[in-house]
């Protein structure tokens, strides 16, 4: 029963940064997923990959894993580095490659 404590990268479908300030508690499989014969849906007998607990702190996350003895590793983020570009930057007339329309 090891559980895992990170904070979720955006998504792809957004331009902000919503629901990415905190920390996320969930437990990693325990078993693997089967697909059910006779319908085709993708099953799971493991429960505990249902429970995704959420804290505003890496701090209380990590007090709640310790407090309930449960086993967890922290996978820490990785910050983007956005490189400050402003509009005016297209029309510079020391650019890297020409200006074409």
């Amino acid at each position: 029963m090891t559980a895992r404590i990170y904070r979720p990268a955006k998504t792809a479908m957004q331009s902000g940064k919503a629901k990415t300030h905190e920390w996320v508690l969930e437990f990693e499989p325990e078993k693997a997923r089967s697909i059910d014969p006779i319908m085709g849906y993708t099953t799971s007998s493991d429960m505990k990959s249902q429970i995704r607990l959420r804290f505003e702190t890496r701090e209380a996350a990590v007090t709640y894993a310790t407090r309930n003895g449960i086993a967890f590793r922290v996978i820490e983020p990785k910050e983007s580095t956005r490189r400050k570009v402003a509009y005016s930057d297209n029309f510079r007339f020391d650019r890297r490659q020409p200006w074409t329309h």
